[in-house]
């Protein structure tokens, strides 16, 4: 269903499925793997024992968890963040206020575990890129392969998107996100450098300017008011930071 966007913007339906890009300063193709939802199953992960009775409540209680998160962002996207109150979460999820507080306590804990599922898969999507991948181009994937996961949610992407970055009252939250990308994309370059080249330093920079150029590229997606897809203003951001840095001699 179409979500309207808050503060009177139009909602914009999600981009249709596009062919492979290919990077104009490697010639590089990027194949994307679609799936399922921004929220669930943004990686895989163990399943508790199905015959065991603590492994069923396991299941049952993150079904639960997943729900609370899918209702809160749908409406968080058609209401506004601060118009929705937890009880319409709650209601929307299909328990009690009760219930929705032992898994989160407050509104913006429910927000900021949908992000943490986002780091998660760009942590998950990078460490499973090729080892000897050029660094910008191995960002550039995890960054298309998430602009995927927006697309093929059942959640407004561009909503979603400028909801978390241009409603001022979530600020603070998405200066969380973007420091907890740029932490984990760190950890996982530093240990993808080769052991000459391996410097903390380094892969936090490189971290950060992955991070930013995704910034960059959002931002002209929001002005753009979600015409054309996000995909495409990756790949353009990634070739000019490309063709930019290449040029050039610092010493």
């Amino acid at each position: 269903m179409q979500l309207a966007l808050a503060a009177g913007r139009r909602a914009v339906g999600p981009p249709g499925r596009s062919s492979d890009a290919v990077l104009p300063c490697t010639g590089a193709r990027l194949q994307m793997t679609p799936s399922a939802t921004i929220v669930r199953r943004m990686i895989d992960v163990a399943a508790p024992d199905p015959t065991s009775k603590s492994g069923l409540r396991e299941r049952k209680q993150e079904r639960v968890r997943q729900d609370i998160m899918d209702a809160g962002l749908r409406l968080f996207v058609k209401q506004g963040f601060d118009a929705t109150t937890v009880d319409q979460v709650a209601e929307a999820a299909e328990i009690s206020r009760r219930t929705l507080f032992r898994y989160f306590e407050t509104k913006g804990d429910i927000l900021m575990a949908a992000m943490r599922g986002m780091s998660d898969f760009l942590e998950a999507s990078l460490r499973a890129r090729p080892a000897k991948e050029a660094p910008l181009l191995s960002l550039l994937e995890i960054f298309i392969a998430l602009s995927q996961q927006l697309v093929s949610s059942g959640i407004d992407s561009y909503s979603l998107a400028y909801m978390i970055d241009r409603d001022p009252s979530l600020r603070q939250y998405s200066l969380q996100k973007h420091a907890e990308w740029e932490d984990r994309i760190a950890s996982v370059l530093f240990e993808r450098l080769p052991a000459g080249r391996r410097s903390e330093v380094g892969a936090a920079l490189l971290a950060r300017i992955g991070v930013g150029s995704f910034r960059t590229a959002l931002d002209q997606w929001l002005a753009n008011e979600g015409r054309g897809q996000l995909k495409t203003h990756l790949v353009e951001t990634f070739a000019l930071l490309d063709k930019t840095i290449k040029p050039q001699t610092l010493f």
